[in-house]
């Protein structure tokens, strides 16, 4: 089987992310001593995205990219946006639980921080990954390489976050209103996540309805669940007439990492988010669909 190495900027950033990535977990597992939860899953996020890479290199280096039964136009950049959010999601998560308030420094301590350093490295070959691989103005190129498929990426990444902070504990039961949230989370995660499947898989045109018609239908019905959600949930979470709590609660001061008040902020604060990123993902998809037709 023929070996291709081609030397270029791409191959040299997911090198660099790979070391990177390797260096963040087998530091944390060899002497960073965690106990078991939020670690285990940044140790998931540098391990995942590592072994992603290491698959993508071994892809084209054998050449098999024709092989692989999914769309080679889509799948690097959708796992490479996907490992940068992760790798982010670590390198905020582990010094915020790990080295918050620690003044200590022993051999442990310099292993978290070790760890946290390349994370914050992983991250920034991630996002120059994906930056070297977007598609260029003009460039013919997969769905998930142009902005409304890279939102995509983090429309759902966004709302796994949501789903972490809603469910631990649960704080979506208390009010019909609240659940009604939890269904906008739901209902557009798993339609997001539909879309990049269909992508990645090249099942778009077995569709019995235009694609970029779909799209542009798609994002306005989830730019109106966000917004009523982003009004909605704090007024049942932070307003005391609707049994919220609008100060923060003294006791969130010593508990380690968030407390429930701070994950109903979190999930406020990523509604929001989520809420901008449909609204983007509405422009860009009226524009693709005027552009096709």
């Amino acid at each position: 089987m023929p070996i291709v190495l081609k030397t270029s900027p791409l191959l040299w950033t997911r090198l660099a992310a790979l070391a990177f990535a390797c260096v963040a977990f087998s530091m944390t597992v060899h002497g960073a001593r965690l106990p078991r939860g939020t670690g285990d899953f940044c140790i998931f996020c540098w391990a995942f995205s590592f072994a992603g890479t290491l698959l993508v290199i071994l892809v084209e280096l054998f050449n098999l990219q024709t092989r692989v039964p999914v769309s080679w136009k889509n799948f690097p950049i959708t796992f490479a946006c996907y490992a940068a959010l992760l790798c982010l999601s670590a390198s905020i998560l582990f010094p915020l639980y790990y080295l918050r308030g620690s003044t200590s420094q022993n051999e442990v301590q310099n292993f978290r921080i070790v760890s946290t350093v390349f994370s914050c490295l992983a991250t920034i070959a991630y996002m120059s990954e994906v930056s070297l691989t977007k598609a260029r103005p003009g460039e013919v190129a997969g769905y998930m390489a142009t902005a409304p498929g890279l939102l995509k990426v983090v429309e759902t990444f966004v709302a796994c976050i949501i789903f972490v902070f809603i469910s631990d504990p649960v704080i979506y039961d208390r009010h019909d209103s609240v659940k009604y949230c939890m269904s906008v989370y739901c209902i557009c995660f798993i339609l997001s996540a539909i879309i990049i499947l269909l992508c990645i898989g090249e099942c778009t045109g077995f569709l019995p309805f235009p694609f970029a018609r779909f799209l542009s239908a798609y994002a306005l019905l989830a730019v109106i669940l966000y917004l009523v959600a982003t009004i909605i949930w704090p007024i049942f979470n932070f307003d005391p007439r609707h049994g919220g709590q609008k100060q923060r609660p003294y006791s969130c001061s010593s508990t380690q990492g968030l407390c429930v008040w701070d994950k109903a902020m979190a999930v406020a604060v990523l509604t929001g988010v989520n809420f901008i990123l449909y609204l983007a993902d509405l422009i860009y998809s009226t524009r693709l669909v005027f552009v096709s037709a």
